[in-house]
């Protein structure tokens, strides 16, 4: 009957009173001997159980703990790893922007061309066409 919340030898003390006492008991009257007997026994079986279910109680709650700090750690790489991917992704996202903003402007350059080519074309198809109608009335205009 040691514990851990009151001195080994106080418990001892107790201990060896209650049997003094159980046998003192008992020279008088073996029942109530017998009685104080199974008492003392069943008082002895539930302290053991209640150490057991302490210490018991103790090791889940250092493995939970133990598990508790290792889940964080696990946590803490993950947040790493994650914001590492982050900033990997805005990398990669600034550059497929600046591509694209590239890839924009020189398609807005090369319309650009395109119409002013078109818009010269344009004006030198005018510019012949002018030049076709009047031929074509010189020589219609004569023959009148």
């Amino acid at each position: 009957m040691v514990g851990k919340g009151v001195k080994p030898c106080i418990l001892l003390r107790i201990s060896f009173a209650l049997d003094e006492l159980i046998r003192q008991v008992t020279i008088n009257c073996a029942e109530r001997g017998l009685l104080l007997v199974r008492v003392r026994d069943e008082i002895n079986m539930t302290i053991a159980a209640y150490q057991t279910l302490y210490e018991s109680s103790v090791a889940f709650g250092m493995r939970k703990a133990l598990q508790a700090e290792q889940g964080k750690t696990d946590l803490e790489k993950k947040i790493t790893d994650l914001e590492n991917d982050k900033r990997e992704y805005e990398r990669q996202v600034n550059e497929l922007k600046a591509k694209c903003d590239q890839i924009e402007k020189k398609a807005a350059d090369q319309k650009m061309v395109e119409e002013k080519k078109h818009a010269e074309e344009v004006q030198f198809l005018k510019k012949t066409n002018q030049q076709l109608k009047t031929q074509l009335e010189g020589i219609i205009a004569p023959k009148k």
